[in-house]
């Protein structure tokens, strides 16, 4: 490969790193190229670009566009999913475990989820997550939320839906606790006409007496 070819490609491999906010590596050691095709076809479909490239090339990407993330998982020949701005991580992350477990021979390293760093048993938890549209169906069906906060969620990072559900049932807790709870004047109201019966009783005894 001609030096101008290997700038070429650092550079653009450096301005997709700058750009993604979402990618997973992995080694893909012992793979053919069928396999890597097969696997490379099925990334697609979820919106993830199975890229190959020599480490001494993504290393020198990486450096270039100032995602230290990345040089942390340069061990071994790798390639690097990245997802498009519409990608599904959780299917990405599915189909990579699918084909590790397949295989027996891809292993996933770790990898960037929304700008932060995550490893390769993060990347397997989020293999486990139901599709993302199924989950953010779920998250609708099972929380009734005004609409600001409905906006919220769809417009928050994956890794943020947990905390925010477990946010949102939290105050809907509360509320009810809340609403449950006798108010001052409520409680004022049941005991006057207890003082008013002492009174009628008092005045009783008086007139008796007399």
């Amino acid at each position: 490969m001609l030096r101008e070819e290997k700038e070429t490609i650092v550079a653009e491999l450096a301005e997709q790193l700058r750009q993604t906010q979402t990618l997973i590596v992995a080694d893909y050691r012992g793979l053919t190229m069928k396999e890597i095709d097969a696997l490379r076809t099925r990334l697609l479909e979820h919106g993830a670009c199975f890229t190959v490239v020599k480490n001494t090339l993504t290393r020198r990407a990486a450096e270039v566009a100032g995602v230290d993330t990345v040089l942390a998982l340069l061990e071994g020949p790798i390639a690097i999913a990245f997802l498009e701005a519409d990608g599904d991580p959780v299917a990405v992350a599915k189909a990579l475990a699918d084909a590790a477990r397949e295989t027996r021979v891809l292993e996933i390293r770790g990898g960037i989820l929304d700008g932060k760093a995550i490893t390769e048993d993060e990347v397997k938890s989020l293999a486990t997550l139901p599709p993302l549209e199924m989950l953010r169906g779920q998250v609708l069906g099972a929380v009734a939320a005004p609409l600001t906060t409905v906006v919220g969620l769809f417009a928050a990072p994956l890794r943020d839906l947990v905390g925010l559900i477990d946010a949102r049932i939290d105050q809907l807790g509360g509320d009810e606790a809340t609403a449950e709870e006798p108010e001052p004047e409520a409680e004022a109201k049941d005991d006057e006409p207890a003082e008013e019966v002492a009174e009628a009783t008092s005045e009783e005894e008086k007139e008796e007496e007399e």
